[in-house]
């Protein structure tokens, strides 16, 4: 059970995260239509006609993907951030 709720309060950094994604010019093409399919997922309909399954989704499938859509996202933008200065290779002969 506290692996549960750990699960939960760790959601609430990767809506920020993903929210921060989805506002970053160079976010890639699929995470709006990724994003709007977990807002489905999330207010599905089946919920409410299978009341089991709907706590199951809510309670670990919902937050194992917003877990994962966030570190998929996360990822792609950090491959495509610019090198700093820092980063630079210097040989020195």
């Amino acid at each position: 059970m506290r692996r549960l709720f750990r699960l939960w309060r760790l959601s609430a950094r990767d809506l920020h995260v993903l929210w921060t994604a989805l506002r970053h010019p160079d976010r890639p093409v699929w995470l709006i239509p990724a994003t709007l399919a977990l807002a489905f997922f999330a207010a599905d309909p089946l919920n409410l006609a299978i009341p089991a399954l709907g706590i199951v989704d809510d309670l670990v499938l919902l937050p194992l993907l917003l877990r994962a859509l966030a570190a998929l996202a996360t990822a792609r933008l950090e491959d495509k951030a610019p090198r700093s200065r820092d980063d630079r290779v210097v040989s020195v002969q």
